[in-house]
């Protein structure tokens, strides 16, 4: 018997700890992924400080990560449409030391 793609899914009941719900600044965000996984580093740089930590990471399966590229994509168009256009930075992303060796071809 086929699936009624058309069925409505039962609504999900989400709770959020007062601690989660105050959030994390980030202003940069670095994303690596394996085959299995993308991981999202939140990042807090602050003015004239050479050391930025890593506020918060999120591991998602590549499934979710596309998932949250088109949820993000959708919630910028709307904000766009109220708000008007997200003007893009001209400043350069500042170089990143993980303390790797830098790669070679």
């Amino acid at each position: 018997m086929a699936e009624n793609k058309n069925a409505q899914q039962p609504a999900i009941n989400i709770e959020i700890s007062e601690e989660v719900a105050e959030g994390v600044y980030s202003n940069l965000a670095i994303i690596s992924h394996s085959n299995a996984e993308f991981v999202v580093d939140f990042i807090r740089m602050m003015p004239n400080v050479p050391k930025a930590k890593v506020k918060s990471r999120i591991i998602l399966t590549p499934q979710h990560a596309k998932r949250l590229l088109y949820a993000l994509k959708d919630n910028v168009q709307k904000y766009e449409m109220q708000f008007g256009k997200i003007e893009e930075s001209d400043q350069p992303v500042p170089p990143m030391n993980f303390g790797t060796p830098t790669a070679q071809a």
